[in-house]
C-alpha cells in the first residue's frame, strides 16, 4: 500500500490518462478515477479506484473528496476536438472550463495540495516561425485552446489564492500506445493523424487524407512535434514526485522539440503494415499552422524528465499493434466498436 495519500485522476478512462492512471498504479500510488466513459472504457481503468460521473458535478465531488484521503489531483477530463469547439465553442466551455471551476473549488475546500493539468500546444495558436516556448505567446485560434488556457488562468490564480501547487503540461501531439498492449488508444471519430492512418491501415478507415501539401515545409505538408503516450505518462509522475517535494506552480512544454511530416508519419505507418496507404490530397484545413514544435527544454531541466520512446517507428509500431488488436476484435482489446 502506498505510504502517499490517494490521487484523483478526472478522464482516467480515456487515452492519455488511462496511460498515465497505469503508471501511477505501476509505482504503487493509490489511485481513484472519475470519468463519465463519454469516450473513455471502463476497461481501460487498470488500477485503484472507479467512479463513474462527471467532473462538474459538485455533489459527486465532495462524495468522493468525503470517501477517499485525497491530496493530489490530476486533471485530464475534457473534450478535446478542435473541429467541434469551433462548431459548438459552449460544450467546450462547460465541459473543460466550467466543470474545472468546479473541481478547482472542490480541491481549494478539500485542502489538495498538488494538481497536474492536462493542458495543450493549442494555447499558442499559430507560433512565430512554427516554434513554441513556455515564453511564447498565448493566442489561442480555437475555442480547445481557449477553454484550456482558462482553466491554466484559474490554477494561476488559486495557487496565488493559497491554493494548490501545480504543474499544467501543455501536450503537443500525443501518439503510440502503451507498448505490451495492455491499453491503447480507441477514442470514437479519432482525429489524431497516427491513429486515423493505422485505422486505415487495418481497413477500419478506407483512406486517409493530407490536408495541405504546399505549405512551406521541406515536403509542403504540416510538421508536428509527436510524443509517444507512455514518455507523456511518466511526466506526469514526474510532475508529481517534483511538487510533493516543494516544487513551485509551473507550466512545461510536452514534446521531444523535433518534428515530423504527415508524409512522413504516413511513410512510417506504411513501412510498419508492409503495404501502401489511400492517401488523399486534399486542400489546407482553415488555422493549421505549417509547423508546431516544441521548445521542450524546461521539462528536462525542471522535472528532470528523460524520454524513452523518441522514435516514429515505435510510436507508429505501438498504435498498429493495438489497431490490428481492434480489427480482429480480440476480447483484450476492450473497446471493438
Amino acid at each position: 500500500m502506498s505510504k502517499n495519500k490517494k490521487i484523483l485522476v478526472t478522464g482516467g478512462a480515456g487515452y492519455i490518462g488511462s496511460h498515465v492512471a497505469r503508471q501511477l498504479g505501476l509505482a504503487d500510488e493509490s489511485v481513484v478515477t472519475l470519468d463519465n466513459l463519454s469516450t473513455g472504457f471502463a476497461a481501460a481503468v487498470t488500477t485503484g479506484d472507479f467512479v463513474e460521473g462527471d467532473t462538474g458535478d459538485a455533489a459527486l465531488l465532495d462524495k468522493i473528496f468525503a470517501e477517499h484521503d485525497i491530496d493530489t489531483v490530476m486533471h485530464f477530463a475534457a473534450h478535446t476536438v478542435v473541429p467541434e469547439s469551433v462548431s459548438d465553442p459552449l460544450k467546450y466551455y462547460r465541459n473543460n472550463t466550467a466543470s474545472s471551476r468546479t473541481l478547482l473549488e472542490a480541491a481549494a475546500k478539500n485542502d489538495v495540495k498538488n494538481f497536474v493539468f492536462s493542458s495543450t500546444a493549442a494555447v499558442y495558436g499559430i507560433p512565430d516561425g512554427g516554434k513554441a516556448s513556455e515564453d511564447s505567446a498565448t493566442q489561442p485560434i480555437n475555442p480547445y485552446g481557449t477553454s484550456k488556457l482558462m482553466t491554466e488562468w484559474m490554477l494561476r490564480d488559486l495557487a496565488v489564492a493559497g491554493g494548490p501547487n501545480y504543474v499544467a503540461l501543455r501536450y503537443f501531439n500525443v501518439a503510440g500506445c502503451e507498448p505490451s498492449g495492455v491499453i491503447g488508444q480507441s477514442t470514437p471519430k479519432a482525429t489524431l493523424l497516427v491513429k486515423v492512418a493505422c485505422e486505415a491501415a487495418t481497413g477500419r478507415r478506407p483512406g486517409v487524407s493530407i490536408f495541405g501539401t504546399d505549405f512551406p515545409t521541406p515536403d509542403g505538408t504540416g510538421l508536428r512535434d509527436y510524443i509517444h503516450v507512455e514518455d507523456l505518462a511518466t511526466a506526469h509522475l514526474d510532475a508529481l514526485t517534483y511538487l510533493r517535494n516543494g516544487g513551485t506552480s509551473s507550466v512545461l512544454n510536452c514534446g521531444y522539440g523535433h518534428g515530423y511530416s504527415v508524409r512522413e508519419v504516413l511513410a512510417a505507418v506504411e513501412k510498419a503494415n508492409g503495404e501502401k496507404l489511400s492517401i488523399s490530397e486534399e486542400p489546407r484545413r482553415a488555422g493549421d499552422p505549417p509547423e508546431l514544435i516544441a521548445v521542450a527544454n524546461r521539462v528536462r531541466e525542471v522535472l528532470g524528465w528523460a524520454p524513452k520512446f523518441d522514435d516514429l517507428d515505435t510510436i507508429v509500431q505501438t498504435s498498429l499493434a493495438w489497431e490490428r488488436k481492434i480489427a480482429a476484435q480480440d476480447p483484450s482489446a476492450y473497446w471493438t466498436v
